[in-house]
């Protein structure tokens, strides 16, 4: 079996390379990356020591893509993944990464048959939906206030893929729901199978983490290296909610879809850390404060765009149906970035290049 990774050298992508060659050591592993996020070019050394068969290409280009060499399956982990991406110069770069970069990969499973598995993101869910889910304060966090009438597609293990996504979500957001509606219409037109996973947060050692971006590891690394933080929105609290879980996990689950073949149906599946690996930025903090010492936090309650107070991912179906779930939990996750910071304290620098 032949394995192309779309994106390795991303946090994501050098990730589930490192973990698929653990879980299914036989698989010819192949990845491409256009290399332009700062400190990817460390991850293309990593692809070289993991025997990963590496490719200079852009998902944009469709020429760079028709001439990568046949695999049974790609993985599709190159995007922008940014829900602020697009509101300034660069909206239309936004769609050639997300919408025309997923066209040309589906072009490419069409002429080789391959297997599509699309990592989408729990960002693509109606925002004035998200915002009007009944929620309370408890320790420094917002969770689903369970005595209220809660809206279809919410319970207290989080949202499911039923939840609207009725505009406006985001163009990030739009991005990502526009690329999976194509990936199933490709699958369905020409045959080949393929899987939407739509993720919460990824979070683990080694991810480029930027304000905007990979906050859990830009938090911890802000926090060691004593740099300014901040609450915004929602009243300056830190009490924003969002569920991670590692790429490992990851992984696990794309190793059962892939041996699972076809999905039963064209269907959405969920991945994330759910209730259990919940977190928010106040508790991100009471606990970045027990492992490096007191570090004080400035509040904005200025309301940014497109944030929302919690996404908690329901991930029962891929329980169910697959026998998955997420087994690295939130402590092991926020050490794992802690020790990583301590031995590279130079890595904010690298991500924000």
């Amino acid at each position: 079996m032949k394995i192309l990774v779309a994106g390795c050298c991303g946090f994501v992508g050098a990730a589930l390379c490192q973990a698929l060659r653990e879980l299914v050591a036989d698989a010819g592993l192949a990845g491409f990356d256009n290399l332009m996020r700062p400190g990817a070019e460390l991850n293309r050394r990593r692809m070289r020591s993991l025997g990963v068969q590496f490719f200079h290409a852009d998902a944009r280009a469709a020429s760079d893509i028709a001439g990568l060499p046949p695999a049974d399956w790609v993985i599709d982990a190159a995007a922008i993944p940014d829900v602020r991406a697009g509101l300034a110069q660069d909206s239309a770069s936004l769609m050639e990464h997300n919408i025309a970069g997923t066209v040309h990969l589906l072009e490419y499973c069409r002429r080789h048959g391959a297997g599509l598995l699309l990592l989408s993101s729990s960002r693509v869910y109606s925002i004035p939906a998200l915002r009007s889910v009944p929620l309370r304060a408890e320790n420094g966090a917002f969770c689903v206030d369970a005595s209220a009438t809660l809206p279809h597609g919410v319970s207290a293990a989080g949202i499911g893929p039923e939840f609207s996504t009725q505009p406006p979500v985001s163009l990030y957001g739009a991005s990502k729901l526009a690329a999976e509606r194509l990936a199933l219409e490709y699958g369905a037109a020409f045959r080949f199978p393929v899987w939407v996973t739509r993720c919460g947060i990824l979070a683990g050692a080694g991810q480029f983490g930027t304000p905007r971006q990979g906050i859990i590891a830009y938090w911890i690394h802000a926090h060691r290296r004593r740099r300014p933080l901040r609450y915004t929105g929602f009243g300056g609290t830190g009490f924003q909610t969002r569920d991670i879980f590692h790429p490992r996990d990851l992984a696990a689950l794309l190793v059962r879809q892939i041996r699972s073949g076809c999905p039963p149906e064209p269907r959405v599946w969920h991945a994330g850390g759910g209730a259990a690996n919940a977190i928010s930025l106040r508790r991100l903090t009471d606990w970045c404060d027990g492992r490096f010492g007191p570090h004080p936090v400035a509040s904005d309650p200025a309301e940014p765009p497109f944030d929302v107070p919690w996404v908690v991912m329901d991930c029962k179906a891929a329980e169910t149906e697959l026998g998955w779930r997420p087994r690295i939990g939130l402590d092991e996750i926020l050490e794992e970035i802690a020790r990583h910071a301590e031995s590279h304290p130079e890595w904010l620098e690298i991500s924000q290049a």
